[in-house]
């Protein structure tokens, strides 16, 4: 069941994040060292509550079995646009189509907020997620690379 995140749930997603980002580190090197600003390491309870009362982010969680399993938020960039953050997936739970429910669920919101267009950021080398999100209907858009990242970042979008 997907639902919104309260305050007290922060640091259960925090976790979530955390553990599920890490899988991707731990596929494609990334360190706490390499990589510090990416996800599964910059990702703190501090980071999430400044997103939730300061950004006002709408945060969603996906539960199951009396915990959070999944997660994403989404951030207003403009009048028609907003980014997705976070689409997550506890490792023990993946292949259920859970992502795509938290996918679809964020398409839903999003249209909600009066946005039109979802930017969606990615590893690049990351060829399985990239076609995951061009099967759910969004567009590679360019590559980026970073000083600060040991890997390129992608950039999609999603005509909502």
């Amino acid at each position: 069941m997907i639902c919104a995140v309260s305050k007290n749930d922060l640091e259960e997603c925090v976790n979530v994040i955390r553990s599920s980002f890490k899988t991707v580190a731990d596929e494609f090197g990334f360190t706490e060292e390499n990589a510090p600003r990416f996800t599964a390491f910059a990702t703190t309870y501090e980071r999430l509550i400044w997103q939730y009362e300061h950004e006002k982010r709408p945060m969603f969680a996906y539960r199951a079995d009396n915990k959070i399993i999944g997660y994403y938020s989404l951030l207003k960039q403009n009048d028609s646009e907003c980014e997705l953050n976070n689409l997550c997936v506890l490792s023990e739970y993946r292949h259920k189509n859970i992502g795509r429910g938290l996918l679809e669920h964020a398409f839903t919101e999003a249209g909600k907020m009066g946005c039109s267009v979802m930017n969606i950021g990615i590893v690049e080398e990351n060829v399985r997620l990239r076609k995951w999100y061009e099967a759910n209907g969004a567009v590679h858009i360019r590559a980026e690379k970073y000083d600060f990242f040991p890997f390129t970042c992608g950039y999609m979008k999603k005509q909502l």
